[in-house]
């Protein structure tokens, strides 16, 4: 059996964004969940843009910012829209 290595979700984050915590507080949630289920998941991974110059240029008024697979989701605050981000980018590959 072939294991295949989960993909990461990356959460840009900086310090002291208070919707920053938010978000990573429901992504988490929602990969237990997906987790429980049986269902594919992801390995979050944080970016502080402060720590990248490119970063903190291109995504300064763009957090918090989910990207995963190529995919991204800009000033994401919504649960559902995070729930419906990680279906179509974690399922797109079983349609």
């Amino acid at each position: 059996m072939v294991v295949t290595p989960l993909p990461d979700l990356y959460l840009y984050t900086r310090d002291g964004c208070h919707l920053c915590e938010e978000v990573r507080a429901i992504v988490q949630g929602l990969l237990e969940d997906r987790a429980a289920r049986g269902q594919r998941t992801a390995a979050l991974r944080e970016r502080d843009i402060a720590t990248d110059p490119d970063w903190e240029r291109q995504f300064f008024d763009r957090i918090p910012l989910l990207e995963l697979r190529g995919r991204r989701l800009e000033l994401v605050t919504s649960p559902s829209k995070v729930r419906q981000f990680l279906t179509d980018a974690l399922d797109a590959s079983l349609v």
